[in-house]
């Protein structure tokens, strides 16, 4: 198989995307996989404020299409984490261009992990995004870590990727600090109780990418 493109995203914003691809980005880390990560939300980005080798790119424009997609193989992973409305937009972009094409002939793997919120709207978001994929993984997620609660999922949703709630003050205290959450973990002058939360959490996270195969190459 060949480079594996993950995007995550949702045309809905607020469902928190960019803490998912923060762990993602840290996942990938741990298990020794190379990744390049970009954000979407240029001109500052939000996903940087976390990590300094995170690129701002904007993939309405096609010179930063080509700085993403073009360079594939400068590692194992390449980690997009997509702006609110731009989801289906991505999608389009990349049928349009044939990398849909490249994943049906088994050049290369993407995957799209779909952040979904609790309300209606982002619910009817799921069988459209799984529609634009064509042949792609579509992984819906549920994102708790902020202590959203989800009631009425529709079957679409029963096998989710499921992201347990992280203590509020480990979460506002990393959220403070703008670092990764390996990298809060790792740091001796933090709290031990507060980088207990955070590792124990951690630990769940990365058992739910397992259990979907994120990190098979």
């Amino acid at each position: 198989m060949g480079p594996h493109v993950l995007i995550v995203g949702a045309d809905k914003g607020g469902v928190g995307k960019t803490t998912v691809s923060r762990t993602l980005r840290d996942y990938f880390h741990a298990h020794g996989i190379s990744v390049r990560a970009f954000d979407t939300e240029a001109p500052n980005g939000v996903f940087k404020r976390f990590h300094w080798d995170v690129e701002v790119v904007d993939l309405t424009q096609s010179d930063d299409q080509m700085k993403v997609f073009d360079k594939l193989r400068e590692a194992q992973v390449t980690l997009i984490d997509i702006r609110a409305t731009l989801l289906s937009t991505t999608l389009a972009t990349l049928s349009e261009i044939g990398f849909l094409d490249g994943v049906k002939e088994g050049r290369l793997r993407i995957s799209v992990v779909h952040v979904i919120g609790s309300s209606q709207a982002s619910f009817d978001e799921i069988d459209a995004t799984a529609k634009a994929v064509e042949g792609a993984t579509h992984h819906v997620l549920l994102n708790h870590t902020n202590g959203t609660k989800f009631a009425g999922l529709p079957a679409s949703a029963k096998d989710a990727i499921v992201i347990p709630q992280l203590n509020t003050m480990a979460n506002d205290t990393i959220d403070r600090l703008g670092v990764g959450f390996e990298a809060y973990i790792a740091d001796k002058s933090q709290s031990e109780v507060l980088q207990g939360y955070a590792r124990a959490w951690l630990k769940k996270v990365y058992a739910a990418y397992d259990k979907v195969a994120l990190n098979a190459l």
